[in-house]
């Protein structure tokens, strides 16, 4: 029995001179700094100036440029009137007063025919 004790202490005491070989030491992270949630009256409250932290975008993506568009995705990055689509801002020029009330576009009263025989009117000021 002495034997069997002695041959296992010695077993156990060459383990850790076999694990320090192929030991694989791992870190923890270092925990984040945390949001302190309070409860007021049964009322949760997070603070507003750590959640506003945590929202700010990373300092690596706001100094990275944007990626190149490719030319179908910069054809229709392009407004709608460039691309002759419907564009309610110039339907609204183009139709004037009468957008929404009519289809037909509205336009100046035509002129009068000017008779040769009768002197010119006179124009107002301007």
């Amino acid at each position: 029995m002495a034997r069997l004790l002695s041959l296992l202490l010695l077993a156990c005491a060459a383990l850790p001179a076999q694990a320090d070989e192929h030991t694989v030491v791992v870190k923890a992270a270092a925990p984040e700094k945390g949001c302190v949630e309070v409860e007021v009256n049964g009322k949760r409250a997070q603070s507003m100036s750590c959640l506003n932290e945590k929202l700010l975008p990373d300092s690596n993506t706001v100094n990275r440029q944007p990626p190149a568009l490719s030319g179908a995705e910069a054809i229709m990055q392009r407004p709608s009137n460039q691309l002759g689509l419907y564009n309610r801002a110039a339907l609204e020029h183009r139709m004037g007063n009468a957008f929404g009330k009519s289809v037909t576009p509205q336009r100046p009263p035509p002129p009068t025919p000017a008779s040769p025989l009768l002197p010119a009117p006179l124009l107002p000021p301007r």
